[in-house]
């Protein structure tokens, strides 16, 4: 599978992985003021943004595809971040192919299955009749009739592509994202370990990593220490990109 992918200055290489429903687009601040130093690839996974839709997803197809664009692209190794559902895809690749990173940083995710808490999100989006919608405003309207969070609408708001011959669509593969829901929330009990340096990266605000669980990281991970970025809950890169790329530079750099 040939994933979508955009490149933003030179040296080192930096691969990073968005979340559900993300996409590259949504890294793309954070990887220019990385660009100053190495050059970062921005992909899109499987099923999301630009990249192609599959019947086929879930954690080793997403690792299996890292794997064919780092061999695609003469990455023989490179530093590999990911957030959230990305995050877990980095920390699967890690374990399976230690040589080829070289420093792992996971954002704002834990390995470990969660109970879940996308599902209002999921019944709005499906909810949506997107053959009804004259315009995005509808759309918006519709998703602020469900969903709270401003940031999460304005988030969600950039999978609505409209259409050449007028319509709107989801850039996203939702049937199958929603299919494969409860296995993404899942984790792979692993007994191999990445040694290699590790940053797991966490929002003050946020509760999917417990600071009280982190020692329990260090058996997959033994070489890892947990950062934590004030004032951001899960969107951690865009609500406080600041502190974040502080720790994540310092991070790359040392």
């Amino acid at each position: 599978m040939e994933l979508n992918y955009k490149i933003y200055g030179q040296g080192d290489p930096v691969i990073i992985m968005h979340g559900m429903f993300g996409m590259l687009d949504n890294w793309q601040l954070i990887a220019k003021s990385l660009a100053e130093d190495f050059m970062v690839y921005l992909i899109d996974l499987r099923n999301h943004g630009r990249s192609p839709h599959s019947e086929n997803f879930g954690y080793s197809v997403m690792s299996d595809d890292l794997l064919t664009f780092m061999d695609e692209n003469w990455l023989h190794h490179a530093h590999i971040i990911g957030h959230s559902m990305g995050g877990k895809v980095a920390m699967k690749f890690a374990l399976e192919n230690q040589d080829m990173v070289d420093k792992l940083v996971i954002v704002d995710i834990a390995p470990k299955t969660y109970e879940g808490n996308h599902e209002s999100i999921i019944n709005a989006l499906t909810g949506l009749d997107l053959s009804s919608i004259t315009s995005r405003t509808e759309a918006e309207l519709y998703l602020r009739r469900h969903i709270e969070e401003e940031s999460t609408i304005q988030f969600l708001l950039k999978n609505l592509s409209r259409e050449k011959d007028a319509g709107y669509r989801w850039k996203m593969n939702l049937p199958v994202i929603v299919s494969y829901y409860r296995e993404i929330l899942g984790h792979d009990e692993s007994n191999d370990t990445f040694g290699g340096p590790t940053l797991f990266i966490r929002g003050e605000k946020s509760n999917y990593i417990n600071p009280s669980e982190f020692p329990g990281f260090l058996q997959n991970f033994p070489n890892a220490k947990l950062e934590t970025v004030a004032n951001a809950g899960h969107w951690v890169h865009a609500e406080n990109p600041e502190g974040f790329l502080k720790i994540l530079s310092a991070f790359l750099k040392d």
